[in-house]
């Protein structure tokens, strides 16, 4: 099968749904398909079966800035490699995030799915809703990564969706060998923005005993103040940015990893890594990790925002290596149970319903004829006489 993989983020930048639908495109692959991913990016492609769309322009949305690519050209891209690919199905992340998702939604050159992967407040599902609503109509079926991803789009747009996981390359992050464990470091790693919670880290991080390290893979705008708060603690690393390598081996051997989030976490993907990896984790309670993490069975989760009992949880784990296997142990098979290839094949069983739905009825979206002339217009070679 022709899958063709929509993402409206630059997949240069770091991001949890670049993650997930680079891994899920590996998967696909590896299970006979040929499956390409169509995304902006800022730099070489990271992999071979990528079509990048142009540069991306950061754009604010639920505390964060992503990385979209709104603009004319990248929309003119996005239409000629999904006409010159012939994709027997679409799969777009984000379909109405401004950029490629969007354009692809418009032409519908191809059946398609479209997996929502956001919640809390985000800015263009209350500008964009109203206007497009009816192109999310288009889909031929929709899935979310988590309940609370349904619910901001059920809010927004309507509509039926699947609400599946994020799923984990479980044979990337696993490494069974001493280093693990190895240090008595706590890790933290994201993009630094207020609602990830770094400060609330690096207060609970005081109470923690002298022999303890922290590691931070982050940087952002914003986050020079904090070095500047903390410059007197030689406990504390600030790796800035860092590859992919880099946070696997980290994992692997830290104590803990921290993930402090105050709010607006649709999926914990961070949490998932780290319990891929075998890493003992402390999570904030928010619905979004509860949905990869549970209390004292996989994890150590607090109240958003205490640094009081963040600090605590952390301490429980580097204190008791008892406790700290158990939760590795039981985050290792939380892993195992939302791994790539198992949403991988969910994903090619709703592919294989949404042709078989195209081949008996091409017209069962109202508009889909209206879609096709616009379509022919703008793919039209120009005739010279």
């Amino acid at each position: 099968m022709r899958i063709g993989l929509v993402c409206p983020y630059s997949l240069t930048i770091p991001g949890g749904v670049q993650v997930q639908v680079l891994g899920l495109a590996r998967e696909l692959r590896k299970m006979g398909h040929e499956a390409r991913v169509l995304g902006p990016c800022d730099g070489p492609p990271p992999e071979p079966f990528v079509t990048p769309l142009g540069n991306s322009l950061p754009t604010a949305a639920n505390g964060s800035v992503v990385p979209l690519a709104p603009d004319p050209a990248a929309a003119l891209r996005t239409i000629r490699a999904i006409n010159d690919e012939s994709f027997d199905v679409l799969h777009l992340h984000e379909p109405i995030a401004p950029g490629p998702t969007v354009t692809a939604l418009l032409v519908r050159l191809a059946p398609m799915i479209g997996t929502f992967h956001a919640a809390g407040d985000i800015a263009w599902y209350g500008r964009l809703s109203k206007g497009v609503n009816w192109i999310a109509d288009f889909l031929d079926a929709r899935a979310a990564v988590s309940p609370q991803a349904k619910e901001l789009a059920y809010r927004y747009l309507g509509g039926d969706y699947e609400v599946l996981f994020n799923g984990i390359e479980n044979d990337l992050y696993f490494r069974d060998d001493s280093s693990r464990g190895a240090t008595n470091a706590v890790f933290f790693c994201g993009r630094f923005e207020p609602r990830k919670g770094l400060a609330v880290l690096l207060e609970a991080f005081e109470k923690l005993a002298d022999g303890t390290e922290l590691w931070v893979a982050s940087d952002g705008e914003g986050i020079d103040a904090l070095k500047a708060k903390y410059a007197h603690d030689p406990r504390i690393s600030w790796l800035g940015r860092i590859t992919d390598a880099e946070k696997i081996d980290r994992l692997a051997r830290c104590a803990v990893f921290c993930a402090p989030s105050l709010h607006s976490e649709s999926f914990g993907i961070v949490v998932l890594e780290a319990m891929a990896s075998g890493a003992p984790v402390v999570a904030s309670a928010l619905d979004g990790y509860k949905n990869v993490a549970t209390d004292e069975v996989n994890a150590l989760l607090v109240e958003p925002g205490d640094a009081v009992a963040l600090s605590e949880a952390l301490t429980r784990i580097i204190d008791d290596k008892q406790l700290a296997t158990r939760l590795r142990l039981g985050g290792l098979e939380r892993a195992r149970e939302l791994s790539m290839r198992h949403l991988a094949e969910i994903y090619v069983e709703i592919y294989h319903k949404v042709l078989e739905r195209e081949s008996v009825d091409p017209d069962h979206h109202p508009k889909s004829r209206i879609v096709r002339m616009f379509s022919d217009r703008v793919l039209r070679k120009p005739q010279f006489s």
